[in-house]
């Protein structure tokens, strides 16, 4: 580069300085490059995808007038992602999405042109924030309804076919579920759906794709960049929210949250429990998730479980043509198969490699032997702490209200201490959490509560007697 391309890409950053304001230069242009200048053309470059997209859709129109009030004649500007540009061949080039393509210029001239070196995203936003990847698969058109996910799916729908300026009907949804239960397909497939034309920005991102980007918009001196991303964008899909971490990560994410909901923006949440149950996150971060819509979806039922796997079969055979799984077969693995979702998939999954690697017909004696390790005993009943509340409350004559006051009374403090015991046998929620939920106590009370139903039970039959009633209740 000369020094006269030298000098003018100097005043152009001055220029663009004086433009934008220091902080928001500081965080998009700091690190921009110029490559070259050709003619009619500029070209520059940047660290990354993020900043290169985010500039490209943001502040095209400042970066070609700064470039114009130098060089009158430039026309265009060609931004790549300096690691791929000079560690690896160039990319083949492909056409912009819709609403990257060239716009109209206030004045009726082309806006300028920032090519995209990599493959098209689903959406540029999503590419441009650097979304979670998303399984084709999991689209509304493949997911199972019944009657463990009708609220959950109709509610995703509703979100899904929202439009731009649309008021928010619940915000945020939280979808809570165990393990394989269609959490992540819902999630996924209202990022298809909502991504499917260009009118809005749906990005999907797994907690730990989150706190990923903040630490490394920290790192890398881009965090208002990401902050401001994160903010423009319509509807923020979060999945495996219990995963989050780090006070700042979770700051962040608080921030987020309130910044889109008063927006009348949407999010959709994932996780494996009630709010309450995050006992990680803030108190503020826990009122505000609950004061969506939450919705649990439950386990599979037989017959929901019957008709994953007819779908999952027809999904097979639309690359198998031969695949064939009998009626019986499929009713064995629907009333042994009872844990959850890919355990189903996966037992189909089984079925075909066998039946297509040794040249076999699926047979119910074929089934029984390639999935026995999956027909797993039934798991026991989830216990909540709210369950155990109100069953011991309506075992002692006292109201649950009662068992979280402070009041001290002979009548009410039993039943709490039974209560708290209770919560620390058949529950995994820590000694915090339990004094949490019985009126804010300390650790402490609820660990000295646990150790004095320990030793009474052992001397006191009928309290022995009382508590294990209590506990078959809530198992049953």
């Amino acid at each position: 580069m000369s020094n006269m391309e030298q000098d003018r890409w100097s005043r152009v950053k001055g220029r663009l300085r004086s433009s934008v304001g220091e902080d928001v230069y500081t965080s998009w242009f700091a690190r921009m490059d110029l490559e070259s200048v050709q003619q009619e053309s500029v070209h520059l470059s940047v660290p990354t995808r993020f900043l290169k997209s985010w500039i490209q859709a943001h502040y095209a129109e400042r970066v070609l007038t700064c470039w114009q009030a130098e060089m009158p004649e430039v026309h265009r500007i060609d931004l790549t992602v300096r690691t791929a540009m000079r560690c690896a061949a160039p990319a083949k080039e492909v056409a912009a999405p819709p609403d990257q393509r060239r716009a109209e210029r206030s004045d009726g001239r082309p806006a300028p042109e920032l090519r995209a070196t990599a493959i098209a995203p689903v959406s540029a936003s999503h590419d441009a924030l650097g979304g979670s990847p998303l399984d084709p698969r999991l689209t509304f058109g493949s997911f199972v309804i019944g009657r463990s996910n009708t609220l959950a799916h109709a509610a995703a729908r509703q979100v899904a076919e929202g439009r731009r300026g649309d008021s928010v009907m619940f915000n945020p949804l939280y979808i809570h579920a165990g393990v394989g239960l269609g959490k992540t397909h819902l999630l996924q497939a209202v990022t298809w759906a909502g991504n499917s034309g260009s009118e809005r920005k749906v990005l999907y991102l797994t907690a730990e794709k989150f706190m990923y980007g903040f630490v490394a918009a920290l790192k890398t001196q881009t965090a208002l960049a990401f902050k401001e991303a994160l903010r423009g964008i319509d509807v923020l899909v979060i999945d495996d929210l219990q995963f989050l971490q780090g006070k700042s990560t979770q700051a962040e994410f608080c921030h987020t949250l309130n910044a889109l909901i008063d927006a009348g923006r949407q999010v959709v949440i994932a996780a494996d429990r009630p709010p309450s149950d995050l006992e990680s996150l803030d108190d503020r971060v826990r009122s505000r998730l609950a004061g969506g819509l939450v919705v649990e979806m439950g386990s599979l039922g037989e017959e929901l479980r019957l008709g994953i796997l007819k779908s999952r079969v027809a999904a097979a055979r639309a690359h198998h043509a031969s695949f064939d799984v009998p009626a019986p077969v499929l009713d064995y693995l629907a009333r042994t198969i009872t844990h959850n979702g890919r355990d189903l998939e996966g037992a189909i999954n089984r079925l075909l490699a066998h039946s297509k690697l040794n040249a076999q017909p699926v047979t119910l004696e074929m089934a029984e032997r390639e999935v026995r390790d999956l027909v797993r005993p039934q798991e026991p009943k989830r216990i909540k702490i709210e369950d155990i509340q109100r069953v011991v409350a309506r075992q002692y004559n006292v109201s649950r209200s009662d068992l979280l006051s402070s009041r001290r009374t002979a009548n009410v403090v039993r039943p709490r201490q039974v209560a708290m015991y209770l919560a620390k046998t058949l529950t995994l929620r820590s000694l915090p959490e339990i004094g949490r939920r019985f009126g804010g106590r300390d650790h402490t009370t609820v660990l000295h509560a646990v150790r004095k139903i320990e030793a009474l039970v052992t001397k006191d039959t009928a309290l022995s007697e009382e508590v294990e009633s209590l506990k078959r209740q809530l198992q049953e």
